[in-house]
C-alpha cells in the first residue's frame, strides 16, 4: 500500500462497476439476490435517489437495523452516493438501546427488517413510537426523536405496517429525481466527509457515535485486503455483522478496494456457512474464534470440501492459538491472518501477513498497518516503552476517528493532544515490531467479537428496586473468550434470584449483555483508597466457578 486513495466509497463503487461490470459482485446463498458490479451499483444509485425524494440531505443521518441482509449493503452504499451517513443499529438492540441510539444520533430515516430471532422489531419500534401507525412515511412527528422522520420496512410481508414506507416504494420514488439533481449531489461529496456512526460503548455507560470518514475506512479496508493478497479472482464469505466494522470495513471495504466478490450469510451457523464456503467456492472467510470453533467441533465439518480455501481473518477477540491451528490444518486455510484495532482507528491498527510465520500469525496480532504509527506508552507516565514492556497500546495516522458525535469531551479523553489514540489495551512489542496484546486497562468484556461495556449494565441493573450495589466483570469461557458476571448486593430485606436478574436484563436489553451467571455477595474487594478492585473480583471469580481450565487457554 504505497498511495493513499483519496476517493469516496461511492466513487470507488462507480470505478469498479466500469471496470468489471458483468462479473459478480454480491451473490446472496439463502435468498434469491446476485448482482454484477454494474448491477449493484446502479441499485444503490436507484436506493439513493429514493431517499432524496423522501428527503434525505447530504449530512442526514439515516440508522440502518438489519441482518446481513441485500438491503443494508444498498443503504450504506446508497447514503455515500448522497453524502448522508449511515448510523449502525446492533441487531440485538430492545427499546431501550434504540431510543437512546436514535436519540443522540439525529437519525432523520431508520430502515429495519421485521425481527431478528426473538427480536420483534415492529413491535419495539412500535413501543417506542406509539404514533407512527396513524403518520403518512416521512411526516412522523415525535419530539422525543425530534430528527426522525421515516420508518424503511425492508421485511418479508409485502406491505408496509402502518406508518412505515415499505422499501420497494423508494425505487417508485426514485424516478421522480432526475439525474442532474443526483449528479449534483453525487459529486458534493468529499472523502473527508463523515459516511459512517458505529455505536460504541464506553465505559461511562453510554454508547457513542464514532465518526468515521470514507478517507477512514477505504483506505483501511485496502490495507486490509493487501495483507491478505486479495485480488479480483478471490471470493469472501461474509457472515460478522455489517453493523461492526468487522463486516463493513475488513469484509466489504477490502472486497471493494480489490474488486473482490461478496458471498454474505444473513446469520451465522455453522451449516450456513460451510455450505455457502463449498458451494460458492469461496476463498477466504472472516470470523470471531467461535464461529470457527463452531464449524470444526460440527459433527458434519469432514463431509465439507475446503480445498478451496486460501485466507481470511480471525479476530473480534482473543484467538486460541489451538484453533488457529486447526482452521491452517483442517479448513486449508493455510493464510489465514490475525488483525487488532478498534472502532476508533476504523478499525485495524495491527495485523499479520500471508508472509508472517505461523508462529507470528498465532502467537501476535502483527505489525503496524501502512501508514499507521505505533507505540506502547507507561499508562501512568505517557513515556514510550520499549521491546518487550507492558503499556497501554496508542495509534496515530490516517485512520484515527473523527471524534466521538457531539461527546467533545469524550474524544478528547481518547485522542491526545499530538493525534494519539489511546486504546485502553496492555500490549507489548518485540524488536520486530510485532505486537502481543495482554489485557486491558478499560473496563470491557469481549464476548464472541461483542464488546461488552460493564457500566452500561450496571447502571441499569442499579434501577432494579432490590439492587443495592453491583459489579459486572467478565469471566473466562472457552467458546466466547470472556462472559460476563454480575456481583450483586441486594438490599436490605429484598431477595432475587438468578433468574429474576437475567429476565431484568432480557427485558430491556440485547441478549448478548444479559449475565451468563450472577453472584449474591455481601462486599466487594476495595484498595485502601476504596475503589473497587475488579481484577480481584475476577480471581475469585474464576475459583468461585471453578474456570481455571478456560482461564489457562492461551490466545494471541
Amino acid at each position: 500500500m504505497d498511495d493513499m486513495m483519496n476517493i469516496t466509497v461511492s466513487k470507488l463503487l462507480e470505478q469498479v462497476a466500469r471496470q468489471y461490470p458483468e462479473d459478480e459482485a454480491v451473490k446472496f446463498t439463502d435468498r434469491d439476490y446476485r448482482r454484477t458490479w454494474k448491477e449493484f451499483n446502479e441499485e444503490a444509485e436507484t436506493i439513493a435517489k429514493g431517499f432524496l425524494e423522501m428527503g434525505i440531505q447530504k449530512g442526514d443521518h439515516v440508522a440502518i437495523w438489519a441482518t446481513n441482509v441485500p438491503e443494508w449493503m444498498l443503504t450504506f452504499f446508497a447514503c455515500t452516493k448522497i453524502g448522508a451517513v449511515l448510523v449502525t443499529v446492533n441487531t440485538a438492540y430492545k427499546v431501550f438501546e434504540l431510543e437512546y441510539l436514535l436519540r443522540q444520533s439525529d437519525s432523520k430515516m431508520l430502515v429495519m427488517i421485521d425481527r431478528f430471532k426473538k427480536n420483534d422489531y415492529v413491535q419495539i419500534i412500535n413501543e417506542l413510537c406509539p404514533t407512527l401507525k396513524d403518520c403518512k412515511p416521512g411526516e412522523y412527528d415525535n419530539p422525543m426523536l425530534p430528527y426522525l422522520k421515516t420508518v424503511v420496512y425492508a421485511g418479508n410481508q409485502e406491505t408496509a405496517p402502518a406508518g412505515m414506507l415499505h422499501w420497494k416504494e423508494l425505487y417508485q420514488k426514485a424516478e421522480k429525481i432526475d439525474e442532474e439533481t443526483f449528479r449534483e449531489v453525487y459529486d458534493s461529496v468529499n472523502p473527508q466527509d463523515i459516511c459512517n456512526m458505529q455505536y460504541t460503548s464506553g465505559t461511562t455507560g453510554f454508547p457513542k457515535g464514532v465518526m468515521l470518514t470514507h478517507y477512514n475506512i477505504v483506505n483501511n479496508g485496502k490495507a486490509i485486503g493487501d495483507c491478505m493478497k486479495f485480488t479480483h479472482d478471490d471470493k469472501l464469505c461474509i457472515v460478522v455483522p455489517f453493523f461492526h466494522c468487522f463486516g463493513m470495513v475488513l469484509a466489504m471495504m477490502a472486497c471493494l478496494t480489490h474488486s473482490t466478490a461478496m458471498v454474505p450469510v444473513d446469520v451465522y451457523s455453522p451449516v450456513k456457512v460451510m455450505d455457502a464456503l463449498q458451494n460458492e467456492r469461496c476463498t477466504a472467510f472472516h470470523g470471531v474464534p467461535t464461529m470457527f470453533i463452531g464449524m470444526l467441533e460440527h459433527p458434519d465439518f469432514a463431509k465439507y470440501d475446503f480445498s478451496h480455501m486460501r485466507t481470511g481473518i480471525m479476530a473480534g477477540s482473543p484467538c486460541p492459538i489451538k484453533v488457529m491451528e486447526q482452521v491452517v490444518e483442517k479448513m486449508n486455510m493455510r493464510e489465514i491472518t490475525i488483525t487488532y484495532g478498534q472502532t476508533e482507528a476504523s478499525p485495524a491498527t495491527t495485523m499479520t501477513t500471508t508472509d508472517d510465520s505461523l508462529e507470528l500469525r498465532v502467537s501476535t496480532v502483527g505489525r503496524s498497518m501502512p501508514h499507521v504509527e505505533t507505540k506502547i506508552i507507561d499508562p501512568e507516565t505517557g513515556e514510550t516503552l520499549g521491546p518487550g514492556q507492558t503499556g497501554e497500546f496508542c495509534s496515530r495516522g490516517y485512520n484515527t476517528m473523527k471524534g466521538y458525535y457531539k461527546m467533545e469531551e469524550a474524544t478528547r479523553q481518547v485522542i491526545d493532544k499530538d493525534g494519539w489514540l489511546h486504546s485502553g489495551d496492555l500490549a507489548t512489542v518485540d524488536e520486530k515490531g510485532y505486537y502481543k496484546i495482554t489485557g486491558r486497562i478499560k473496563d470491557m468484556i469481549i464476548r464472541g467479537g461483542e464488546n461488552i461495556y460493564p457500566k452500561e449494565i450496571e447502571e441499569f441493573l442499579y434501577t432494579h428496586p432490590s439492587i443495592s450495589d453491583v459489579q459486572v466483570i467478565g469471566v473466562p469461557s472457552k467458546r466466547y473468550g470472556e462472559e460476563i458476571m454480575a456481583c450483586i448486593i441486594l438490599k436490605e430485606g429484598c431477595t432475587l434470584t438468578e433468574e429474576e436478574v437475567k429476565d431484568f436484563v432480557h427485558s430491556s436489553m440485547a441478549r448478548h449483555k444479559i449475565p451468563s451467571f450472577v453472584a449474591f455477595v455481601e462486599s466487594f474487594p476495595m484498595n485502601a483508597a476504596g475503589k473497587i478492585q475488579k481484577f480481584k473480583l475476577r480471581e475469585w471469580a474464576v475459583e468461585y466457578l471453578n474456570l481455571q481450565e478456560a482461564a489457562s487457554i492461551e490466545t494471541a
